[in-house]
């Protein structure tokens, strides 16, 4: 009896497994549900824009039936794309408190209960934004300092090799950066900005950040999530704000958006690879043909990164809801846009306001890589030379045209017409095309230039670096320093841009030249780091630089005067852009050296202007301040 009960129950067992495989997703439904991934992956009440959309990812959940079990939060609309492994729901929270609620899909048994969260509002987020009154310090996470070696290699990521390869991961990390934040303070840097610390799950030169392939996760060969808001937290201790380096214009290809597609109007070229000429100024040239417009901005520029279609408002929403997500979760203070003309124009305005609509005082700089100024200018809010029906309301752009200037005529020898410090004057001269010259980004160099000292016989000349760090600290705009300048280290793109971009002296197992600690520094290298702190120090905290009006002369006798005034208070510069010495008639600068004495930053020394000339030796650069000589900016 008891062999035949078990034959008749393994026959019904039989019959039972040939029936649910008979029906098509039957037993997948019970035995092998895959993990749902859903983005954002919390977020908060009392938003101002109270619509939230959720990106739900899994296999065939597309076809599930949606129900909420929550207490003031409806479903507005369900979107379900092409591939049915997406589900997008749209939210209505206005009535919502904080609280955890269920997402339920599916009918019956065979349902899933998703767990989510609707936080209350982070009261310590500052989103302060960063103005004329900062500088800030770029830097490169893996290249800068590897404070936890153990997350160098972090098994199931594509990449998993870490050496010294120029275009490897070296093992810089979040823990190297919040060490290095008494530094940057000491430095008298005000905010940091990192390239991309979000994970860069991809095959090869994973280092550099901008082949995002999750937006929601930092890279963990950086830290986590967690070690990120340390980062931030103890940035903002220290008197440091923070920027985040943001990539909307493009993915990774190893993103789970370009391999699982929601549907092919995700990315541009019905998402196909079509690379770009990267001629971006056809977008705002009013001659330009209709095709080389749209390659500019919908073209990729490279294969390996998915060019996002930002016209699709699924995308635009997923894209604005990350950097809100950012910004209430971390406290961050600011965004540096990458690429920003090549993703659609109109969107990013939305995505611009968007911002702003939630935090008044953020600041977003976008990089605007053209080489003229009314290039630029086109791309800045309120531009006078883009159309009054097409605001970018972008604040804050970045000035290339600027940075090649300095890059250039410091190296000639300057006349009245048209070489040297001519140049940077004449440039000068033409801020009546921005809508707003102090909110402008201004730099040296970046992680995708030459250094400022190309080849070492360029650092050796110590004058041009100083006369270089004057204009920018001093001029209008908001000034940015790049990680190692500091430093006179030099570099050109000869060997491509994984040797452009060095490892900090100090911050790796093993460097014998350790720059926090300033062990063994060269006598070139601490005279250039005692210049550059002694100038950004002076500068930190001082209202006539940050708020200053500012006049200038035309050049003369190679020389260019220019001052900056505020409340009755005044800082004026002269660079002598020749190699001679210079007598220089102070008669014709009376407006802008109002005093018979003034301090010189530069030298410490007190300068008497109560006589007729002034002698100024090769390459000279003075910045007299006319407080007293004990003010609170001499520290």
């Amino acid at each position: 009896m008891q062999f035949q009960y078990k034959y008749i129950t393994m026959k019904k067992t039989l019959y039972l497994l040939l029936f649910l495989l008979s029906v098509p997703g039957m037993l997948t439904a019970r035995s092998k549900q895959t993990p749902i991934n859903v983005q954002p992956t919390f977020w908060w009440s009392g938003m101002k824009n109270p619509s939230l959309q959720l990106l739900l990812h899994a296999d065939n959940i597309g076809n599930d039936e949606v129900k909420l079990r929550a207490n003031g939060i409806c479903i507005d609309s369900i979107f379900r794309p092409h591939n049915r492994n997406y589900l997008l729901l749209y939210l209505n929270t206005s009535e919502a408190a904080p609280q955890h609620f269920d997402i339920i899909l599916g009918q019956g048994r065979n349902n899933r209960r998703i767990p989510y969260e609707l936080k209350s509002r982070n009261t310590a987020v500052r989103a302060q934004g960063f103005d004329a009154s900062d500088v800030l310090y770029l830097l490169m996470p893996d290249r800068f300092a590897n404070g936890k070696p153990q997350n160098d290699v972090v098994k199931g990521l594509r990449e998993a090799t870490s050496s010294q390869a120029p275009d490897a991961r070296h093992g810089g990390d979040l823990a190297g950066m919040t060490a290095a934040l008494d530094y940057l303070g000491d430095l008298g840097i005000t905010a940091v900005w990192p390239t991309p610390l979000l994970i860069n799950d991809m095959p090869a030169t994973s280092y550099h950040g901008y082949a995002i392939t999750d937006y929601y996760q930092v890279d963990p060969r950086y830290g986590s999530n967690d070690d990120y808001c340390r980062f931030v937290e103890t940035a903002h201790a220290k008197g440091i704000k923070v920027v985040q380096d943001m990539v909307f214009n493009h993915c990774g290809s190893k993103n789970f958006l370009f391999t699982d597609l929601p549907d092919s109007t995700w990315f541009n070229y019905n998402s196909h690879y079509v690379q770009t000429s990267y001629k971006i100024s056809a977008v705002s040239d009013s001659h330009a043909a209709v095709e080389d417009a749209r390659n500019a901005q919908d073209g990729w520029f490279v294969d390996a990164m998915p060019d996002f279609n930002q016209r699709n408002h699924h995308v635009l929403t997923y894209l604005i809801q990350n950097s809100i997500w950012w910004i209430e979760y971390a406290g961050i203070d600011g965004i540096r846009q990458d690429t920003y003309p090549y993703a659609d124009r109109k969107a990013m305005a939305q995505w611009n306001e968007a911002v702003k609509r939630e935090y008044p005082h953020f600041t977003i700089v976008g990089e605007t890589w053209l080489n003229n100024n009314v290039g630029v200018s086109y791309w800045q809010k309120d531009s006078p030379v883009a159309p009054a029906t097409d605001n970018s309301q972008l604040p804050c752009v970045m000035d290339f045209p600027l940075m090649n200037l300095l890059n250039s005529a410091l190296d000639e020898e300057t006349n009245e017409w048209d070489r040297g410090l001519t140049r940077i004057y004449d440039y000068i001269s033409q801020d009546a095309v921005y809508a707003n010259p102090d909110n402008l980004l201004t730099f040296l160099d970046n992680h995708d230039t030459p250094r400022f000292a190309r080849r070492v016989e360029q650092a050796n000349h110590p004058h041009r670096y100083r006369q270089a760090l004057t204009l920018l600290l001093t001029l209008r705009g908001i000034p940015q320093v790049y990680y190692g300048d500091e430093l006179a280290m030099a570099a050109d793109k000869d060997r491509g841009d994984g040797a452009l971009r060095q490892n900090f002296p100090g911050g790796f197992p093993g460097d014998t030249v350790n720059a926090f600690t300033h062990h063994r520094l060269t006598p070139l290298m601490q005279q250039t780091f005692d210049f550059t702190r002694k100038l950004l120090r002076w500068r930190r905290g001082n209202e006539v630089i940050a708020k200053g009006q500012l006049k200038h002369y035309a050049v003369k006798n190679g020389t260019y005067v220019y001052s900056r005034y505020y409340k009755g208070r005044r800082v004026t510069v002269i660079i002598n852009g020749t190699d001679k010495p210079v007598c220089l008639p102070l008669a014709r600068y009376a407006e802008v050296l109002p005093a018979a004495q003034a301090y010189d930053v530069i030298s410490g020394r007190t300068i008497q202007l109560d006589t007729d000339s002034l002698q100024l030796g090769v390459r000279d650069v003075l910045v007299l301040d006319f407080q007293q000589a004990d003010n609170q900016y001499h520290k």
